[in-house]
């Protein structure tokens, strides 16, 4: 039965609901966006699987463009459920060199960016995932691509100096440093957590380092929104 309105004109049809409900151009344009996102997923989830599935034909012959898509965002690891978990609390620090405003070059302090991280989670309920994992995986990856001397094993291990590199100056945005950083030094301290009360077993508490070399720091080190103290960087 056929409706009208409170003037006696007959209704037209009620416009439809989501994409049926938009002009044609902007259902095209809907459509379009909804197909990109879905092959983007599509894609993700294969790569994702082809990762952590184990080595087959197909791994094998697209495994650097696999690793490229993966690492170090969607780096997948099982140290949760493996038969020993961690048992290390890891702090990872940094030092500056900073150049003053009359050419001289200091050294900061260390400064604990795991504390950091650590304190925006605490008491917070909806902790950010960057607090939680980025410099922890970062330097999970770096750990995984280096060998004990610190040297890195292959482009992995290149990259994942570079990822540390932003990660840390953006980290450092947040402190006043007196100008502009030169360059930068990192470090872990690893200190194993001790048995309980009741257990005979002891463990040497006692904190290890791992001290990573001197990284001069380019404006490919800058992500975006950080400048250093100075637009120039690295020139």
């Amino acid at each position: 039965m056929d409706s009208y309105d409170h003037e006696g004109v007959k209704a037209g049809p009620k416009p439809g609901a989501g994409i049926a409900g938009l002009s044609l151009p902007y259902q095209v344009v809907a459509a379009l966006a909804l197909g990109v996102v879905g092959v983007l997923a599509c894609v993700h989830l294969g790569m994702v699987f082809l990762h952590v599935a184990p080595s087959n034909t197909v791994s094998k012959q697209y495994g650097e463009a696999v690793d490229n898509w993966i690492y170090p965002e969607f780096e997948q690891n099982w140290k949760l459920f493996a038969p020993n978990p961690l048992q290390q609390n890891i702090a990872v620090q940094v030092r500056a060199e900073v150049a003053a405003p009359d050419g001289e070059r200091t050294t900061t302090d260390w400064i604990d960016l795991s504390a950091e991280d650590g304190a925006a989670i605490r008491g917070n309920p909806l902790p950010s995932h960057v607090d939680q994992n980025e410099l922890r995986r970062g330097w999970d990856f770096f750990t995984g691509s280096h060998d004990a001397q610190n040297r890195a094993q292959g482009v992995r291990g290149q990259l994942s100096e570079q990822y540390l590199r932003r990660i840390v100056m953006l980290r450092l945005a947040d402190h006043r440093l007196g100008g502009p950083v030169q360059r930068i030094q990192l470090r872990s301290v690893s200190t194993t957590v001790d048995a309980p009360a009741w257990s005979r077993t002891k463990f040497d508490t006692r904190p290890t380092y791992r001290v990573c070399p001197w990284w001069s720091v380019t404006s490919a080190d800058l992500p975006g929104g950080v400048r250093n103290g100075r637009t120039e960087a690295g020139r």
